[in-house]
Order: C-alpha cells, then sequence, then structure tokens
C-alpha cells in the first residue's frame, strides 16, 4: 500500500479544546483511518510550523484524499497537508526513469 505523511497544524480552538479535555488523538486517528481501510505508523507531535505529523499506508490516493477532504472540513486545522512517501528504491527507480525524460524549462529551446 502507499505511505503517506501528514504535516498539520490545530487551530487555536483545537487547541484550547484538547486543553480543556486532554485526549489520545492517537488512538483517534487510529480509528478513522483503519475505517477507511488505512494503517497508522505513528503520530508524532512537533514545535514549529507544524503541530504535527502521522504517517499512514493507504490502498490508494483516493482513499488519501478522502481521508484529507473529511478531516479538513472539520474545521480543526489551520494547515493539513497530505504527501505521498516513496522508498529509497523507488526513489533510485525513479531516477533512472528520470533521465529519459525529455524535458525543456519554461523559456528554454525545444529541439527535435
Amino acid at each position: 500500500m502507499p505511505l503517506f505523511m501528514i504535516e498539520f497544524g490545530y487551530t487555536p480552538e483545537a487547541w484550547a479544546g484538547l486543553i480543556k479535555s486532554p485526549e489520545n488523538r492517537e488512538e483517534t486517528v487510529r480509528r478513522i483511518l483503519e475505517e477507511s481501510g488505512c494503517k497508522l505508523h505513528n503520530l508524532w507531535y512537533a514545535f514549529g510550523e507544524n503541530d504535527g505529523f502521522a504517517v499512514f499506508e493507504a490502498p490508494d490516493q483516493t482513499t488519501a484524499g478522502a481521508l484529507a477532504v473529511a478531516i479538513t472540513s472539520s474545521g480543526a486545522f489551520r494547515k493539513f497537508e497530505t504527501h505521498l512517501l516513496i522508498t529509497q528504491s523507488e526513489m533510485l527507480e525513479a531516477l533512472e526513469r528520470a533521465g529519459e525524460v525529455a524535458y525543456a524549462a519554461p523559456g528554454a529551446a525545444v529541439t527535435a
């Protein structure tokens, strides 16, 4: 299954709710993902632009996209980005394939 990483930032209201009533969000997120056929690898909190990160597996990009839309529609996030992750071996294959791509940068002369 494809692997995804979410970078998120809660709204001040969401933080206020968690302060008032602390809860283990990893349990909730795990349940929601499992109900959609996904698997949560881990959920981390951080300090800075992102309040946290989650890594999960999903059956496909459509499922990951549906989860992103459903979760962000809650209004609890000021930031929510979903990124497809690839392994080192997949990156090596991508690099090999990139050598076969004939790409011209904008404004560059195109040769036939």
